[in-house]
């Protein structure tokens, strides 16, 4: 298990960190300022051909390996929260859980456009009353000749009011229990089908995040991806993939923290020295360069089981809370090293710690990945490989 980057993971990096720096980062506090989800941004993103990184290039996509978006979760989270929701709702969520789970007319329809930034599609799971418990989620659909027809409300969706494809979950059967829940691709022009914004969050101002409401939507049936009742598992599965650009981003927020704390440290002076010479911040420093290098082999070992073609749902899940947890401690820790200049946007660490507080709620929240790793520990929790897994990097595709 080699972890040195390859000079193309490398380059990944780079060109990503670059982008963010140029395009990015010197709107960040307009942005946030206003609320404003820049849309005429995505473009230039998929130019990058961040939106399919990872996808094949026979379906649009760049071809690259799942470390690489790891990578580049990294280093857009570290620019900002919002640009790595971006392509974990976009790209891990959605398009990956299309390329694993759907048919050839699904991916030729929906995954080539998504993966060429052509289209923009989203992940919804969540409803008012189900989060953490997927299997209370209340959206159904009913078969009606050649199609479905979807009623329920979802919430939290990131991109809500901008994709123009959402996978969206709902129950055809619901005496089946879980096993009754299913998975369909809806397109936003669909009749029935409505969204609207959700303002004034903790954290993550700059993302779009909203509801989406199905009266009486019209669904094809080809639009269901995989089998009736296979639901929960591509829903599963595709949280897999969300979680580890989450764990991968985290990393990033730790690493902008430490980034600002140095420079702070080596500007400001009290007591006839620069702060970076008092113990108790160098304690805060040292903490933070520990949480980022254990949290980066949390997320490389992830990247490289997926690499693999190897079911990793405990390792992600491990990687998820613990660099999330760490992830916050740095941003803490940051605003404590600037004092009371932390307390303000003036500086970028306030912003951190907003974003960070939310890692540890969407995606699952700190305390359901802690049950599921004592679960795990137990032995009450096994995993089985799965009947259509997440295909190996090199993809069989692009041979």
């Amino acid at each position: 298990m080699d972890f040195t980057l390859t000079p193309e993971q490398e380059a990944v990096r780079e060109a990503t960190r670059q982008f963010c720096r140029r395009e990015i980062v010197p709107h960040l506090r307009d942005w946030e300022r206003t609320e404003r989800f820049p849309a005429d941004i995505i473009p230039k993103i998929a130019a990058q051909g961040l939106l399919g990184l990872c996808i094949p290039r026979r379906y649009g996509g760049l071809g690259l390996d799942y470390v690489s978006l790891g990578i580049v979760s990294e280093e857009l989270e570290r620019a900002d929260t919002a640009f790595r929701v971006l392509i974990a709702v976009h790209l891990a969520l959605n398009s990956l859980a299309i390329f694993q789970w759907g048919d050839e007319t699904q991916k030729q329809r929906y995954l080539v456009p998504q993966a060429r930034g052509e289209k923009l599609a989203a992940f919804a799971l969540t409803e008012p009353d189900a989060g953490s418990d997927v299997t209370g989620i209340r959206a159904t659909a009913r078969r009606d000749g050649q199609s479905y027809i979807l009623n329920g409300e979802k919430t939290w969706i990131s991109l809500a009011d901008v994709a123009d494809h959402f996978l969206i979950f709902a129950y055809t059967d619901r005496s089946a229990g879980t096993r009754g829940i299913s998975a369909f691709v809806v397109e936003r022009g669909f009749e029935g089908v409505s969204s609207s914004s959700i303002h004034h969050k903790l954290g993550g101002r700059i993302g779009n995040t909203g509801s989406i409401a199905l009266q009486e939507a019209r669904v094809p049936a080809e639009n269901r991806i995989g089998a009736e009742g296979e639901g929960l598992r591509i829903a599963l599965s595709a949280l897999d993939n969300g979680r580890y650009t989450v764990a991968a981003g985290a990393v990033g927020l730790i690493e902008a923290s430490l980034e600002a704390s140095l420079t702070y440290a080596g500007q400001r002076s009290t007591f006839g020295q620069f702060i970076g010479r008092h113990q108790l911040i160098q304690q805060k420093i040292a903490r933070m360069v520990a949480g980022r290098d254990i949290g980066r082999l949390l997320y490389y070992q992830v990247g490289w089981l997926k690499n693999q073609g190897m079911r990793c749902t405990r390792e992600v899940s491990l990687a998820k809370w613990v660099n999330c947890r760490k992830a916050f401690q740095a941003a803490d820790d940051a605003i404590q090293i600037h004092g009371a200049y932390g307390y303000s946007d003036e500086f970028p660490v306030e912003r951190y710690f907003r974003n960070a507080r939310g890692s540890l709620i969407y995606e699952g929240t700190e305390e359901i990945h802690q049950l599921i790793q004592a679960e795990y520990a137990l032995g009450y929790r096994t995993d089985k490989p799965l009947a259509t897994p997440l295909p190996p990097y090199p993809f069989a595709e692009d041979a």
